[in-house]
């Protein structure tokens, strides 16, 4: 297993964000907008935590509640507070805690708790095996 490839070799350091007072329809022209399908939900405060909301939220908890997009606010479906990981973490680490906490993403964060990128379950496996590959 490799021992030296960190979240910041993975993640994706193109993120979006939206704010939790936005409404769902924002959200969703903003994720077709920026082709993605989670957008960060910034935090009010330096006390706050960020939130998340992807297109799952959204089918869960608005289309399928058949709530409207434009009168329901982000705040309502995301996810909070949502897993940071630090971006010196180990990959092979930040796969452990998305499984232990069945998470398909996390966000990754500098020392300063700020967000400087996303990674994906998928894109963690997928590098770990290349790199696998390449050691043998």
């Amino acid at each position: 297993m490799n021992n030296t490839l960190r979240v910041a070799d993975v993640m994706t350091a193109d993120i979006h964000s939206v704010d939790g007072l936005a409404t769902v329809a924002d959200a969703v022209e903003a994720m077709r907008r920026h082709a993605v399908s989670s957008l960060v939900v910034a935090r009010r405060h330096d006390g706050d935590e960020y939130g998340l909301v992807v297109v799952a939220d959204i089918a869960r908890k608005v289309i399928a509640e058949n709530r409207p997009l434009d009168r329901t606010n982000v705040y309502e479906v995301m996810s909070k507070p949502i897993l940071t990981l630090p971006s010196d973490m180990l990959a092979r680490y930040a796969v452990r805690l998305l499984v232990q906490f069945d998470l398909s993403r996390g966000v990754a964060i500098d020392h300063d708790r700020n967000i400087v990128g996303m990674v994906t379950m998928r894109d963690l496996v997928l590098r770990l095996a290349e790199a696998d590959v390449a050691e043998e």
